[in-house]
């Protein structure tokens, strides 16, 4: 009888899984569908501005702009792998290490490389395979555990012990981890826009419209497309996501200036640039959910209510896996990119968070 329940258990164990499998593929498929109806969409309108690229060959003067820190490099002993990352703020002062999210890099924080290098040693990184940071070709060189070896590296390279630690977007994934898997590294966690990741995976399985937000995440699952549609007609879908009504930054917040737009374009439009940040996503299905994920850190968790790729209900469940103390601000007048469109307000609920005292849930 009880090598009969084993069985069952494994059977069912087994139809889960291949139910799971067939979700992920088939709705991977059918978002490649749908943009490849967009691609002879575009090819029909007119070729030769579908696959135009302007010639980028100089960075834009706002990446070299000194007033947000020093340019950086440092090689990881065990992946040999070589990481970029601005500094803003003297040494010796408390770390705070900054992670960005999709499709950014460190320039999405420099507001708050101006704004806390008064107080803090300010590192914002280049993630695994993004900017100037070293790309490695493989998929399985971007699953969870290494990004996450990544950056307790980078605390070692840096000749620190612990950090304030903040995310944002797949950089918030990425902290949410750290402190979970490395508590004693992290003073105190700040997350913007992004949900703790049990609650991104319950969630998205129970909810069709954050599914169809998250459709990109399917997507990226398919080799090499994804990477040549965000190239065609100049990185139009670049552009698109920061500066569109339906996903850019919103209309009453920070705008980006055209040179902070081209700031992205232009690390992106490199050879083989988005194949590094997409391959983040190839390797996600296969670790959610968590086993281990309560977080005893002191957390702040930021979100912008406009954003159009996350549900603010996300943000809501999220206290139930923060064991100390935990604050949620909710913005409702703001998009998902929260720490460039409303600086202001971000920089000042950082400031706040930072110099409260916060003590342990009972």
């Amino acid at each position: 009888m009880a090598r009969l329940r084993g069985c069952l258990r494994r059977l069912a164990g087994a139809i889960r899984s291949l139910l799971f499998w067939s979700l992920v593929y088939g709705y991977s498929g059918l978002c490649a569908s749908v943009h490849l109806l967009k691609l002879l969409w575009s090819i029909g309108q007119g070729p030769a501005q579908t696959f135009r690229r302007a010639a980028r060959e100089h960075p834009p003067a706002c990446l070299n702009d000194p007033a947000l820190g020093t340019h950086c490099y440092v090689r990881m002993k065990d992946s040999g792998l070589r990481f970029h990352y601005v500094a803003a703020g003297e040494r010796g002062k408390p770390l705070m290490l900054l992670l960005h999210g999709f499709p950014e890099f460190w320039y999405s924080w420099r507001h708050q490389l101006r704004e806390f290098k008064s107080e803090y040693r300010v590192v914002a990184l280049d993630l695994r395979g993004y900017g100037e940071t070293d790309a490695p070709s493989h998929r399985e060189n971007y699953k969870l555990d290494c990004l996450i070896t990544d950056i307790k590296d980078i605390l070692d390279s840096l000749g620190y012990s612990k950090c304030v630690l903040i995310g944002h977007d797949w950089g918030g994934m990425i902290a949410w981890l750290i402190a979970i898997c490395y508590p004693e590294m992290v003073m105190k966690l700040i997350v913007i826009n992004f949900p703790h990741p049990n609650v991104f995976t319950e969630y998205i399985l129970q909810h069709p419209a954050q599914l169809f937000k998250s459709s990109y995440y399917y997507f990226f699952q398919i080799p090499q497309f994804p990477e040549f549609m965000f190239s065609i007609n100049d990185f139009k879908t670049l552009k698109h996501l920061f500066t569109s009504q339906s996903t850019g930054i919103g209309r009453k917040g920070c705008q980006l200036t055209a040179e902070d737009l081209e700031a992205y374009i232009y690390v992106f439009s490199q050879p083989g640039a988005l194949s590094g940040p997409i391959n983040h996503y190839r390797n996600i299905f296969s670790c959610l959910p968590l086993k281990h994920h309560m977080v005893t850190t002191p957390t702040l968790l930021l979100w912008g209510e406009k954003d159009a790729f996350m549900e603010v209900e996300m943000a809501e469940v999220t206290k139930i896996y923060v064991k100390n103390y935990f604050r949620l601000t909710i913005l409702s007048e703001a998009s998902h990119w929260l720490q460039q469109d409303q600086p202001d307000i971000v920089n000042k609920l950082i400031w706040t968070f930072l110099k409260e005292e916060t003590r342990k849930k009972d």
